[in-house]
């Protein structure tokens, strides 16, 4: 006697959607955390920056510091454009924050701190981004905007010798960073 077959549905064209369907979702509750976190992430970090702050107020007089380019202050970015520009940001602030010529110019606890929430809200943005190879589309010039100006922080820092002053220059650079940081977040959520 020959066994009975239970018949099997095909579904042909639905299969591919199952894993676009799960990875949508795994995105948006990545993004939720980051939406969750983001509401106490600038004001922490923040008030981290200004823990950093020298207790002396000498004057100091640079030349040619860098300051945050206008070109990022746009708000008619697409929400993705803004997620890039966000987490390209981070990735720099985290990158020259975390040099080692930091350390005698800043409270090691304050500076950890922050190295510590910038880390993580770079995870909760890379999780939050669909792919990384999705990184690279769109306007280049706001990613090479956003290099060109940490480059010129670095060589700020490199002309002047790293010096206390420079770095409280960066520090305070740093927080105008944080603070567009804060509206390019706000206008993912679009």
């Amino acid at each position: 006697m020959a066994a009975l077959k239970a018949p099997q549905t095909r579904l042909p064209h639905a299969a591919p959607v199952l894993p676009l369907l799960l990875t949508s979702l795994a995105t948006a509750l990545a993004c939720q955390q980051l939406w969750t976190h983001d509401d106490t992430f600038p004001g922490d970090a923040l008030r981290l920056l200004q823990d950093m702050a020298p207790s002396h107020t000498q004057p100091c007089h640079l030349q040619e510091p860098p300051f945050f380019p206008d070109t990022l202050l746009r708000d008619n970015l697409h929400p993705h454009q803004a997620a890039v520009t966000a987490l390209r940001i981070l990735q720099h602030l985290f990158h020259t924050l975390s040099t080692n010529s930091t350390r005698q110019h800043w409270p090691t606890q304050a500076r950890n701190d922050l190295l510590n929430k910038l880390q993580h809200h770079i995870h909760l943005l890379e999780q939050c981004l669909p792919d990384n190879a999705a990184l690279f589309k769109g306007p280049r010039n706001l990613l090479l905007t956003v290099n060109k100006y940490f480059r010129d922080i670095h060589l700020f820092l490199r002309a002047h010798n790293h010096s206390a002053c420079a770095w409280d220059h960066v520090r305070l650079e740093a927080r105008a960073s944080l603070q567009h940081l804060h509206n390019l977040t706000r206008t993912m959520r679009r």
